[in-house]
């Protein structure tokens, strides 16, 4: 059984861009043309783990929403 330190990622910006830009997690899923859920971006902001799919709708919902072009890197290490 994973423990919680293995199910969290330490060190990720999600949330602090999304503040920066004024962004909330509604936002993001309204902006987002693909199927991103409140629940995906909430584990994000949480420091969850996510699959590299989840990372890439949240990746392409931010960059929508906030105008700039944000890499993977940029955002999840």
């Amino acid at each position: 059984m994973n423990t919680e330190n293995e199910q969290n990622h330490e060190g990720l910006h999600i949330c602090q861009i999304m503040d920066s830009h004024n962004l909330t997690a509604k936002d993001l899923v309204s902006a987002s043309a693909e199927q991103l859920t409140f629940k995906m971006v909430n584990r994000a902001c949480k420091g969850r783990l996510l699959t590299r799919n989840t990372q890439s709708k949240i990746l392409n919902a931010l960059n929508k929403a906030s105008g700039k072009k944000y890499s993977l890197e940029d955002i999840f290490t």
